[in-house]
């Protein structure tokens, strides 16, 4: 009977099969080749360890025998494997990326693999492979929408400056309103997460009206003036202007960043500014909502509180919306601004000239 030759193992070699054998980052494969050579070194033969791994013969004989030829770099990494090569895909590839670019179907918006691959007459899974070697996702879209605004440049370079180099013995509030929040009440309780199991929701819901949350971001330390009301006009607007007035220190000035609402720049509203003559207002370009740090802090608000709440009333969302900023203010965090106007104007660039390359084509 032919009987597989010895395999000697170094010291080092030995603590470092050991430690494949049992780590727990250790890839399967090879925490397994390893316990073959492990047993192989103790004299076992090829169908002993196969017998106690569960292995084939040839499987055992082929990992003794790369060992000894290899050493440890023979276990680790897999050798070549063989078969012919994809040709059809090489040569469909460019059509796939071809059309998926510059077509659509007559009956949708987009490509799906399945509709691609029916109209060119190729399979559903090489479609997929060139996508993902491609990376194309033609099902995935994102929104933007680049400002208008004759002085963006100048808007940009006021408020980045606030959030870069904010005045001594001044406030930087960041301040908006967050209109239209719903009362949702679910006409089902859901049901809990458990183990194995998300948490559910009905998808229908009643609505128990509405309100608005004014707010004021403070910048240095994250401190949050919110108060809500029935609605947003420039009389709203006024009394929470009187209550930053009312919450913030008297000698300190006030430098408001707001969006280009027009009740921010009623003929009321403006005549209350200069019977104030601390508060010092500043406008985002139109259309630049994410220049204003309070609508990241609204984003957690609705993340946290509302997307998934349940409210029987307009006042029961009131009561978690300023306990939520009570709670907020009693640990505060500032987000920190770190991008820079240059950086800021040189992606906007990037995004005017690839509309532009759009439209011309």
């Amino acid at each position: 009977m032919r009987r597989a030759n010895g395999v000697e193992l170094s010291e080092s070699e030995r603590r470092t099969l050991e430690q494949w054998e049992r780590g727990r980052r250790t890839p399967m494969r090879v925490a397994l080749r390893a316990r073959v050579v492990l047993l192989a070194s103790q004299g076992k033969q090829n169908k002993e360890i196969a017998a106690l791994l569960k292995l084939g013969r040839d499987t055992v004989g082929l990992w003794r025998r790369r060992f000894v030829e290899q050493r440890l770099a023979g276990i680790v990494k897999d050798a070549p494997r063989g078969g012919r090569r994809p040709t059809r895909r090489a040569r469909m590839e460019a059509v796939i990326v071809e059309k998926t670019l510059h077509s659509r179907p007559e009956d949708a918006t987009h490509w799906s693999t399945r509709t691609l691959a029916k109209a060119l007459g190729v399979s559903r899974s090489m479609v997929q492979r060139v996508w993902k070697a491609n990376g194309l996702k033609p099902h995935r879209v994102k929104t933007f929408k680049l400002s208008k605004d004759k002085q963006f440049v100048q808007k940009v370079q006021d408020v980045v400056g606030l959030y870069l180099n904010p005045p001594e013995h001044a406030l930087v509030l960041c301040c908006d309103e967050k209109s239209q929040i719903q009362a949702l009440d679910r006409t089902q309780p859901g049901l809990p997460i458990k183990k194995g199991r998300c948490g559910t929701m009905t998808h229908d819901y009643k609505r128990n009206g509405t309100t608005t949350l004014f707010a004021a971001l403070e910048l240095a330390e994250g401190k949050l003036i919110g108060t809500c009301m029935n609605r947003h006009r420039h009389q709203e607007w006024l009394k929470f202007l009187a209550l930053i007035d009312a919450q913030t220190p008297s000698q300190l000035d006030l430098h408001l960043i707001v969006d280009n609402y027009a009740t921010h720049k009623h003929p009321k509203v403006k005549a209350w500014l200069r019977r104030h003559p601390r508060f010092h207002v500043h406008f985002t370009p139109t259309s630049s909502s994410w220049l204003n740090l309070v609508e990241r802090w609204f984003r957690t608000l609705t993340d946290k509180r509302i997307r998934r709440g349940v409210f029987k009333s307009v006042q029961d969302l009131i009561d978690t919306i300023m306990g939520f900023i009570q709670r907020h203010n009693e640990k505060p965090k500032p987000f920190i601004w770190t991008a820079k106007v240059d950086d800021i104007l040189r992606k906007i660039g990037r995004a005017r000239a690839a509309l532009d390359k759009m439209a011309t084509a």
